[in-house]
């Protein structure tokens, strides 16, 4: 095994490419170190993206932020403006793991992990994050819904990497939360994850959302359907039945050790319900 650790998007995505064998990006390790040790995967070689300085900031844009894709979950945690602004986003990053996991796991990991119950990328999704891409041909962008194809497969082309993600500008009254369901009280992997994003005018009524689901298909979802069941409400009771039947509606889930089909389609709507609520009274104190 060859391991290397450029410092330049430009040095990773010509080792990458010019890979002849399996070839990895290493980030925060929490997933792929633990791969290799099951014998998973045995990359020929490991391109760590640390000393890469885009992939370890956290910086403002024009009304947004920009994350990079190896900033780990315990330095989001400690970034208060980014947590005011988007704290759905940075409490889903620190359920990722124990507490050490945290200050090792990263937003690029776990999305390329590629799992469909990965804790950051449907708060990323509600969020409409959107991921920056270097590769051969140079860099691209594509929405953070659009690069999980279903479990372990990507919509990344050969050579390339997430340099970072780019939450959008926040309109004032906006805000956004992130809940899981797990067997155990922490360090277990989601049965089902619901996150929401909301923005509401002066009367508290919702005039914008995304809702996003996580572990109920092969891929994470956005689910259009769920935010329009609610924009134009202010989540009255008939508003969270409609939010939870169109979350239910769109879940696609498996029977496995941790969920019944049944029992995940059920958590689902709940969960989504009380992501929104969550978000919405965030959004009515900004």
């Amino acid at each position: 095994m060859r391991y290397e650790a450029p410092e330049s998007l430009e040095g990773a995505v010509a080792l990458l490419a010019g890979a002849t064998g399996e070839a990895r990006v290493l980030a925060g390790g929490t997933d792929l170190l633990v791969q290799m040790r099951a014998d998973i995967v045995d990359p020929e070689l490991i391109v760590d993206i640390k000393k890469i300085a885009e992939t370890r900031a956290v910086t403002p844009e024009p009304g947004g932020w920009r994350i990079g894709a190896a900033v780990t979950g315990a330095e989001l945690k400690e970034h208060a403006r980014l947590k005011q602004a988007w704290p759905g986003v940075v409490e889903a990053a620190n359920l990722i793991g124990s507490t050490q996991v945290q200050g090792r796991a990263t937003l690029g990991g776990n999305l390329c992990n590629g799992s469909p119950a990965a804790d950051s990328v449907p708060a990323l999704i509600a969020a409409g994050a959107v991921a920056t891409l270097a590769g051969p041909g140079g860099q691209r962008d594509l929405p953070v819904e659009d690069i999980m194809l279903g479990p372990r497969k990507l919509a990344l082309r050969r050579g390339e990497i997430v340099v970072s993600f780019l939450l959008p500008p926040r309109p004032s009254r906006s805000s956004d939360a992130y809940l899981r369901f797990i067997p155990r009280t922490e360090m277990d992997i989601a049965v089902v994850g619901a996150g929401v994003s909301v923005t509401v005018d002066g009367a508290g009524t919702i005039t914008a959302a995304r809702v996003s689901l996580g572990a109920v298909a092969a891929r994470v979802l956005l689910v259009p359907e769920a935010a329009q069941a609610i924009v134009g409400s202010r989540l009255e009771v008939a508003a969270q039945q409609r939010l939870e039947a169109a979350a239910r509606a769109a879940c696609r889930p498996i029977d496995d050790k941790r969920g019944t089909t049944e029992f995940r389609i059920d958590v689902a709507g709940v969960l989504t319900r009380r992501a929104a609520l969550i978000a919405l009274d965030r959004a009515r104190a900004n």
